[in-house]
């Protein structure tokens, strides 16, 4: 047990409860800028995540603001690409001679999207509805959500990084849904994805359990803490300097 580790865990747990962002793309960095192999760090994360985001789904089921057919259409995509995900970071740990720089590198790539989605929805949500996409009924949509679930879930599986940030950008974008029907569906759809991908790296033995119970002892508080203050501090200036360490993240990682 690491009482640093508990203080992390506590910090970033904290940041998600206020401003909504920030959870494995804060995380998954920082614990390989520490020390922990990045294998380890993105099935550890995954783990992690999971725990997390039952409360939280758990919450918005009582609340009523998770859209079930919208998280069913986007789990047909993104829990097959990221088992494949999930198989082929494996693969290439067989066939490729480094395969945790081959993680750092890929890591660093997604959290700059990462951080460009985060500052869109941000700056650019009222911007962005309505649009034509939004008028355009969920099952006119199916095929595109299911498509967006492919490649988003692989990214997932891949980096651990994605289940909330990415997906609610393009909620944002293609959906009409009021702002907590987005972070509910987010949430639900979220705790799925980074369940299945999480129990794969765990059967591969890339989970480090010790580890997600030091994060967790300081996480739960955090977001319990964080979500109560939300409402009271504005989220906005806090999301865009969030945003901005996880580009620098990203730019050192790479």
């Amino acid at each position: 047990m690491s009482i640093e580790i508990t203080v992390m865990g506590l910090l970033v747990g904290f940041l998600v409860g206020l401003t909504g962002v920030g959870g494995a793309a804060l995380l998954t960095p920082i614990l390989i800028i520490i020390g922990v192999q990045p294998s380890i760090a993105v099935g550890t994360d995954l783990v992690y995540n999971s725990v997390t985001k039952m409360f939280g789904v758990i919450q918005h089921w009582k609340q009523k603001t998770v859209n079930f057919t919208l998280v069913k259409y986007l789990a047909f995509g993104s829990i097959p690409s990221a088992v494949i995900a999930v198989y082929a970071l494996h693969f290439f740990a067989d066939v490729y001679y480094n395969q945790e720089e081959f993680i750092k590198s890929a890591l660093g790539y997604v959290l700059i999207l990462v951080s460009i989605a985060t500052v869109i929805r941000v700056f650019f949500d009222k911007r962005l509805r309505p649009n034509r996409w939004q008028l355009a009924s969920l099952e006119e949509k199916k095929g595109l959500t299911i498509c967006i679930g492919i490649v988003f879930g692989f990214i997932v599986g891949l980096t651990s990084i994605g289940s909330g940030s990415l997906f609610a950008v393009a909620m944002l974008y293609l959906y009409r849904m009021q702002a907590s029907e987005i972070v509910g569906t987010d949430i639900a759809h979220a705790f799925l994805l980074v369940t299945v991908a999480g129990a794969l790296h765990a059967g591969a033995g890339s989970v480090d359990y010790l580890l997600v119970g030091n994060l967790l002892l300081g996480s739960i508080p955090g977001v319990m803490f964080g979500s109560t203050l939300s409402a009271k501090v504005p989220a906005r200036p806090l999301r865009t300097v969030i945003a901005t360490i996880v580009l620098i993240s990203g730019l050192k990682l790479i």
